[in-house]
Parts: structure tokens; sequence; C-alpha cells
């Protein structure tokens, strides 16, 4: 069974900067990509980033340039840094994990605020 904690939401002002964190209960080496969705009240889940195995990352366009990913696979660990955040990323953030092509596993989500 595989386990994905997020870490490191919260509250921040407009123009500041978070870091997520998702720890895996496994090596995150045995999955074909990992991302970052963002749930946001009274919208549907989106995908905010993705990385893949070798490295490979895509964005929405709504946060390149501001947001990257990163993954350590010595940690098991996935990173979403967060700059020049807008009140419209406020959302609960998930991390997910695919072993093949579909994002099968999930994290409990951690909330996001940004204040105007």
């Amino acid at each position: 069974q595989v386990h994905l904690v997020e870490s490191g939401g919260g509250l921040v002002q407009a123009g500041g900067s978070l870091r997520l964190s998702c720890t895996a209960s496994g090596s995150i080496f045995s999955f074909n990509a990992m991302g970052w969705y963002r749930q946001a009240p009274g919208k549907q889940r989106e995908l905010v980033a993705g990385i893949t195995r070798r490295g490979s990352t895509n964005y929405a366009d709504s946060v390149k340039g501001r947001f990257t990913i990163s993954r350590d696979n010595a940690k098991n660990t996935v990173y979403l840094q967060m700059n020049s955040l807008k009140p419209e990323d406020t959302a609960v953030y998930y991390c997910t994990a695919a072993l093949g092509s579909v994002y099968d596993y999930w994290g409990q989500g951690t909330q996001v605020t940004v204040s105007s």
C-alpha cells in the first residue's frame, strides 16, 4: 500500500512563497510520474504540475514561471516550490503518483491560502 503525505501548506500574503513537500512510504523511483493537483471551492480538481521518472516536467499555464516541481529520489520526496503567489492559487493541494499512465495514488491534501 502506497501512502503519500503532504506538508508545507499554510497562509501567505500575495506575492509570497511556499514550498510543498510530498513524501512517499516507498521508493518514488517506482512511480512513472508524480504530480500536484489542486482544488478550489466550487471548482474541479486541476493538474498544477507533473514530473516523470526521468525528470521531465509539465505545468498548468496559470503557474508557469512561478511554480517549480522537483524530486529527491533519495528522500522519496517530491516538492512544489510556489513563488509569486496569487489569491487565485488558494486551494487544497494534493500530491499524486502514477505507476502507469494514470494517477492512482493520492495524498490527503494540504491547504494553501493566499491573502490579498
